[in-house]
């Protein structure tokens, strides 16, 4: 999973709606909500509408958090895609597809922040679910149906990507990795990117 060049996010698929100023990240950034210097502190809690997974494209939060995500915004990212997950119900294979999704930004925070055992815990947890969600969208669906796509993204390349972050950050702590003796978090290696279709 590792590259040695950058791959450039994909074009915006909310590009009406603004980027934070910052990524969130303890000790180096305010914090968003709870700091009065924090880029979204005193902005009223939104309630979104339950998501229609038949028709994602119009699910204007959906968008901004894959938006944040691919640009590394992933608390706020987080924080998008859990307003869904409550507006869903916490139930089914949709909630299910959203917790993995919230695990996977929380995944990438951790791993700017420098936490391998919490980018490791966040990832396991995000494949756990997307293979939850994939059992359930192929008992809603057509018997041997293929890999389940679930608001446009493949849920097992989702798995799959989840577990091979948790091997990558598992062999290079064995390894040694993680920047012993510096004030600096380690870099921990983090290059998902999310292309819906």
């Amino acid at each position: 999973m590792s590259r040695t060049t950058p791959v450039p996010p994909p074009p915006r698929l909310a590009p009406e709606r603004p980027l934070p100023p910052y990524a969130y990240l303890p000790g180096r950034t305010p914090h968003p909500t709870r700091d009065p210097g924090g880029h979204s502190y005193g902005a009223p809690p939104e309630t979104p509408a339950p998501p229609d997974p038949t028709d994602w494209r119009a699910c204007d939060d959906y968008l901004y958090g894959i938006d944040l995500f691919n640009r590394g915004y992933f608390w706020e990212a987080h924080e998008a895609w859990e307003g869904l997950w409550v507006a869903c119900g916490r139930r089914g294979a949709t909630a299910a597809y959203l917790q993995g999704l919230i695990n996977l930004a929380a995944a990438g925070f951790k791993a700017r922040w420098g936490n391998a055992r919490g980018l490791r815990a966040n990832a396991a947890t995000a494949r756990r679910l997307f293979l939850a969600a994939a059992g359930q969208l192929r008992s809603d669906g057509p018997r041997h149906a293929r890999a389940p796509r679930h608001m446009g993204l493949d849920v097992r390349w989702l798995a799959e990507q989840a577990a091979a972050l948790a091997r990558e950050q598992l062999a290079a702590s064995a390894e040694g990795a993680g920047g012993a003796g510096s004030d600096e978090p380690p870099a921990l290696a983090f290059d998902v990117i999310l292309r819906p279709v």
